[in-house]
């Protein structure tokens, strides 16, 4: 379905840093930043998509890539600190979008799979935060979207460490709400449904999963990254600007 979609003036020439940009919801959180006259830095391992993705992007639209390992959180920092200097200053918005979904059994499982799950899906939200709340608090305030996944909520099988960590963000998120409020800096919790990126229809989409999807669904359509962008960009703007603590699902009514 298309639509007639809102454009933010508070979101031109503000500093949007997304973690997973490379593709994806990532990939379209970028492009609809951009959209929107923001100057958008983003994370990735993958330079390659990271290229396209910003040679893809329209005339006059901003953003610049560094390539880190989010796991690498010494890593991290620096990257985070070379976009803000190649944004020319601090972060205005962080969006912590990068997380792999892989399936796994309970059995198969063992403390180290642990360990590097959580610091894939959980942990780099948190230092990213950590890493530009000064920006937020010297521009008087700011807007942090953690994603976490309608996943858990629908208890879902098949990745016990992926759904723990997800459900994670949640209590990450309000714990930072509160300690970053008197700053005016609102934290908020996305939560995708089964966002039809090409991953998902290569890895795990099936007649009997789409079927499954359809009917749990309230409203039946396929939702896309697209979907969930436009939810970013809304709590990312002014006309959010007292919403914290708080949790949105996009997931045509499933959970």
């Amino acid at each position: 379905m298309t639509g007639q979609f809102a454009t933010y003036p508070s979101l031109r020439g503000r500093r949007v840093l997304i973690t997973g940009g490379a593709s994806g919801i990532g990939a379209s959180m970028v492009e609809h930043f951009a959209a929107q006259g923001s100057h958008v830095g983003f994370l990735d391992f993958n330079a390659g998509a990271a290229a396209a993705l910003i040679a893809s992007l329209p005339d006059g639209q901003v953003a610049r890539f560094a390539q880190v390992d989010l796991r690498d959180i010494d890593a991290l920092r620096v990257a985070i600190a070379t976009l803000r200097t190649a944004l020319g200053g601090g972060f205005d918005v962080l969006v912590n979008n990068a997380a792999r979904d892989d399936r796994h059994s309970i059995d198969e499982v063992t403390p180290e799979y642990w360990d590097e799950r959580m610091n894939t899906n959980l942990r780099h939200q948190f230092f990213c935060a950590q890493a530009v709340k000064d920006d937020m608090i010297a521009a008087g305030g700011g807007s942090i979207i953690n994603l976490s996944s309608n996943s858990f909520l629908l208890a879902t099988g098949g990745m016990p460490v992926y759904t723990a960590a997800k459900s994670a963000v949640i209590g990450l998120s309000r714990g930072l709400a509160r300690d970053l409020g008197p700053h005016h800096i609102r934290v908020n919790i996305l939560y995708p449904g089964w966002i039809m990126t090409q991953r998902q229809l290569e890895l795990w989409m099936t007649p009997e999963s789409e079927a499954k999807r359809a009917a749990g669904q309230c409203i039946p359509d396929r939702l896309y990254a697209p979907d969930v962008a436009r939810m970013a960009l809304f709590l990312a703007a002014d006309d959010s600007r007292m919403i914290t603590a708080r949790e949105f699902i996009v997931d045509g009514g499933w959970y």
